[in-house]
């Protein structure tokens, strides 16, 4: 049986630089930054007291009130991305057939706002005052659970949990489920919204995170010599993924083909690279090959490119293991400078960034890239945007625990 062609038709965002693919889009080309201050939460006694927060979601213009107290913020964030992306796919829902439209969401904390309230209830007022809704507001399906149940999907309903790979994850494992015929539609991406003391406090404690508190916009400066930690963000990036034979009888807008999907394991230590970055490049290599296309071919990554020092490096490392010469030739950006690193969400972030660059012909730039590394040596599109007619991306997602994801999309050209 041949496999399906996989398109995607639909995208809907919810992050620190813009909500909505046209506001999200400009300000990354613009270079904007969208760290700042915490305001969350008193963070005061924290290292580190900035963060990517989204400003300008409410979460009245997509839900009831009713459905807002019954959701943590991570869902709120999934089920209004899902909405906008279903619109902007001008898919008609009651008139396919729901048993082949699925969810596949990746997240990697879940609904940590929603526990760390309810330990302070536990705690404070006993347990007969905790809330009975607080098991399926913390778990992490809930999210792809409330977008099944909002939209009447009765396909496959799965969540992927990889750390920062689960975005990734989730949109190839979407890919591999239409290619294969088990869906005609699924709604993927990632979620998440761990801004919360709980969350700060442990990434504090591992020194995972910048403390250039005076400097916020200029915290996160992927594969810069300065680099000093990831800032956390937050936020859902929710893509429509569907066979190009149902998007073509439809009529559907087409933003990019999805053509490969590489997963890996570094099985080397739960929170470092594998030296060399040797996990990372099988995940890029296997994505090549699912695409059948060569190093040569690919005219932008999208970097995960956390702003730490292994990672930057490593990554490097991996880019020049695959791509030998061919990786001074690539442009290389991590827009992960401006929106912060939105951990289970950021693969699903940085595909639709792909996704964006191939309709647009317009590469976003790793701004804060001041004083290079001499480890880090390629082309990272420095500090402003770049023009150039794009055919093929590749994106790089690398989670704690050693998971790496690749995916790689393509121009739709028939």
């Amino acid at each position: 049986m041949s496999e399906k062609r996989v398109v995607i038709t639909g995208l809907g965002i919810i992050s620190p630089v813009g909500t909505g693919i046209e506001k999200f889009w400009s300000n990354l080309l613009e270079g904007k930054s969208g760290i700042g201050p915490i305001t969350r939460f008193d963070a005061s006694q924290l290292p580190t007291r900035i963060a990517g927060e989204v400003k300008d979601f409410n979460p009245e213009d997509f839900l009831d009130k009713k459905e807002i107290r019954r959701m943590d913020l991570f869902t709120q964030y999934a089920v209004a991305a899902a909405k906008m992306a279903v619109e902007d796919s001008q898919l008609e829902l009651t008139m396919v057939d729901l048993n082949r439209v699925g969810v596949i969401l990746g997240s990697g904390i879940g609904g940590i706002e929603t526990m760390e309230e309810q330990c302070k209830v536990l705690y404070n007022k006993g347990p007969n005052r905790t809330s009975p809704f607080m098991v399926p507001m913390m778990i992490v399906n809930m999210a792809a659970g409330q977008i099944s149940i909002y939209f009447g999907a009765k396909g496959p309903n799965i969540t992927v949990v990889s750390a920062c790979a689960s975005g990734t994850n989730a949109v190839g494992d979407a890919f591999k489920l239409i290619q294969r015929g088990d869906a005609d539609i699924v709604i993927t991406g990632g979620t998440e919204a761990s801004i919360t003391p709980l969350s700060f406090a442990g990434f504090c404690s591992m020194k995972a995170l910048s403390t250039r508190n005076d400097e916020p916009t200029k915290a996160s400066r992927p594969f810069d010599k300065d680099r000093d930690g990831f800032v956390m963000g937050e936020g859902a990036a929710i893509l429509i993924l569907e066979t190009l034979e149902h998007a073509l009888k439809r009529g559907a807008k087409i933003y990019a083909e999805v053509l490969g999907y590489g997963s890996t394991a570094d099985a080397h230590h739960i929170t470092a690279p594998s030296p060399d970055g040797e996990g990372a490049a099988r995940a890029m290599r296997a994505a090549l090959n699912d695409a059948g296309l060569e190093p040569e071919n690919i005219d932008y990554i999208n970097a995960h490119g956390t702003s730490t020092e292994l990672n930057d490096k490593f990554e490097t490392m991996a880019i020049k293991q695959v791509f030998g010469e061919a990786a001074y030739k690539v442009a290389i950006s991590s827009t992960k400078s401006m929106t912060g690193h939105l951990l289970g969400a950021a693969g699903a972030l940085e595909l639709m960034v792909c996704a964006l660059t191939i309709r647009d012909g317009v590469i976003p730039p790793t701004i804060n890239y001041e004083n290079p590394d001499p480890e880090c040596d390629l082309d990272y599109v420095p500090n402003v945007k770049r023009e150039k007619e794009v055919f093929y991306t590749l994106s790089n997602s690398l989670g704690f625990g050693g998971h790496n994801a690749t995916v790689i999309l393509g121009k739709y050209r028939g």
